[in-house]
């Protein structure tokens, strides 16, 4: 028997209000096909190489610090990926878009005027892009410091983090030196936290130390938070320059305290957190790389795994159910999108809510 319109109609959506909703965190593919190139186009056919680093701006674009093609990319909210700056070749040159060259840059950043600011690693330089696509190095020499010449504050060695302060500072995380450094609007260079040499003792600025610390955000009350990677532990570093353990704990000597518990600070454990952001509610999201998880903590503390299942894969869905392969970075859009350089898929995956 042939059913009238009206009936069909009223029998879909009998069955779309009996249809179970999910409110779980869905994961996606942003931008990527997986393969290890450097092709540009709409964010289907794109590759990447290794992608490490993100920023986001106002405006929706993502910016993508491609280590191993040594470029700059831009996802633009309108779906195109293009190469800011940068060419395959390894280098150090400053000049207009492909004029210059970088040599495996691991962390991006972007300020309110549209400038970028790059930790060059392998270059141990600190690079700024202005909107015009014009790269200049700000800081850095292309001799990186040693831990034999702390006090040599015009070098950097292997930056592998980089953010914005409230006050329009650049905070870089100084990885082979175990330190935090501050790089003033008029670029004067120093030393805010860390004794040079790796540990894991809390403290106040130098007095404090680290282990090959990466990613770096700062939320709204000026804290900055460090992924401590060979720490394996998350670092919080007040407005006055206490040095404090705010999730995972130090390993007891001559043990490992690598592991993937969920739990409230000295509860939670991670392994070699490597990226770091907060959304405007300040609620931190980590880059668990070597778990292939994204875990959430909030202000008072609490680890909880937001994504992934913990095995390598690249599988979209359900947050806890979808898979990363060495998720490394990761920004936060004005929305509380939070969006993740998958470094070993070659992929920009995205996590919503």
């Amino acid at each position: 028997m042939k059913r009238s319109p009206v009936v069909l109609l009223l029998f879909t959506l009998v069955v779309l209000a009996c249809t179970p909703k999910t409110n779980e965190p869905m994961v996606s593919t942003y931008a990527g096909n997986g393969e290890l190139a450097a092709q540009n186009g709409n964010t289907n056919e794109a590759s990447f190489a290794n992608p490490v680093s993100l920023a986001v701006d106002s405006n929706d674009n993502v910016y993508v610090a491609d280590s191993r093609n040594n470029q700059i990319r831009k996802i633009g909210a309108d779906g195109e990926v293009i190469t800011i700056a940068g060419t395959i070749k390894a280098g150090n040159a400053d000049g207009k878009g492909q004029a210059a060259s970088f040599f495996y840059p691991c962390a991006i950043t972007v300020d309110d005027k549209g400038n970028l600011y790059v930790a060059d690693t392998e270059n141990s330089l600190i690079r700024k892009i202005s909107p015009e696509g014009t790269v200049t190095t700000i800081a850095g020499a292309l001799t990186p410091g040693n831990r034999e010449h702390p006090q040599d504050s015009t070098r950097l060695d292997n930056p592998r983090g980089i953010l914005i302060d409230h006050q329009g500072n650049l905070i870089v995380t100084d990885w082979a030196k175990d330190i935090i450094r501050k790089i003033t609007p008029d670029g004067k260079m120093t030393t805010i936290a860390g004794t040079g040499e790796p540990g894991a003792q809390d403290g106040i600025g130098r007095a404090a130390s680290f282990y090959l610390p990466e990613g770096i955000a700062i939320d709204s009350k000026g804290n900055l938070f460090i992924a401590d990677t060979f720490n394996n532990m998350i670092r919080k570093m007040d407005p006055q320059g206490n040095v404090t353990t705010f999730a995972g704990k130090p390993a007891p000597k001559g043990k490992k305290n690598r592991g993937k518990k969920d739990g409230k600070g000295p509860a939670a454990s991670f392994s070699h957190p490597s990226g770091i952001g907060i959304d405007k509610n300040d609620i931190i999201y980590v880059a668990d790389d070597d778990n292939h998880k994204i875990r959430r903590i909030t202000p008072d503390g609490l680890v909880t795994t937001i994504a992934g299942s913990g095995h390598r894969g690249a599988d979209n869905g359900i947050a806890t159910e979808a898979s990363f392969y060495r998720p490394t970075g990761l920004a936060v859009d004005k929305k509380g999108n939070v969006f993740i350089a998958d470094f070993q898929n070659n992929m920009i995956r995205k996590l919503t809510f």
